[in-house]
């Protein structure tokens, strides 16, 4: 369910002390992703990215959506009485108030989690969060915006996903795997970018070398294809 605000916000204007976010959708489904994969779950979904990705499939959520505050937020979360709640985007770090909303979430007592693209600075988010942090690969057109420094400050509870196109993003995330030693620091997913890798031959890629970390294909995607929503 998509969630719309008032057009009129001038109430808002000359009110510096409102917390509020640029949201593009809050709605319930399956989480597709992660590992609490196929549990319901709310997303908050913000608005704006600075990245580009070639295969990126929210580009809606560049621009536009409402600003609402955190009170409205936290109540349209609430009535759906969820255990998982996911902030996602976009990019959810690039709105400076999205640290808040995460420590209220957590505050409210859910299972919280980011899915973040692995470019901005992860170090003042709640502990309590679990953080899904992309590692971007070549394919995507924006591995050079990877911030390394991030991965010093993952815990085991997150998680580090590469979204593979081809075979060199096969090889390369095999690399960055080995050189940064992922598998002793969090879970580490390999997901086959929507139509342009077979998940099957990621799959056999990933036996031969006998890689420890998780195939993990879009669930939601699977189901009711690229529906908003859902």
């Amino acid at each position: 369910m998509t969630v719309s605000t008032p057009t009129d916000l001038s109430h808002l204007a000359d009110a510096p002390a409102v917390e509020r976010l640029r949201v593009t959708e809050i709605f319930y489904s399956l989480q597709g992703e992660s590992r609490t994969s196929g549990f319901p779950t709310v997303f908050v979904r913000l608005t704006g990215c600075p990245l580009r990705c070639g295969y990126c499939d929210t580009e809606y959520a560049f621009h536009g959506g409402e600003w609402l505050d955190f009170d409205r937020i936290l109540d349209e979360v609430a009535r759906h009485a969820p255990r998982y709640v996911t902030v996602t985007g976009g990019e959810p770090l690039a709105q400076r108030g999205c640290i808040d909303l995460l420590k209220r979430l957590c505050d409210r007592g859910y299972q919280v989690s980011l899915e973040t693209s692995g470019a901005l600075d992860i170090s003042a988010i709640d502990p309590r969060v679990v953080i899904v942090m992309d590692l971007k690969t070549p394919g995507s057109g924006e591995e050079a915006k990877n911030r390394y420094a991030n991965i010093a400050l993952l815990k085991p509870q997150d998680q580090v996903k590469f979204v593979l196109c081809d075979r060199a993003d096969y090889e390369w995330s095999r690399a960055t795997l080995a050189e940064y030693r992922l598998a002793d620091i969090c879970e580490v997913l390999f997901s086959p970018a929507w139509g342009k890798l077979e998940p099957k031959q990621l799959a056999e890629w990933m036996l031969a070398d006998h890689l420890p970390v998780r195939l993990q294909i879009q669930l939601h995607k699977l189901l009711w294809g690229e529906e908003r929503g859902r």
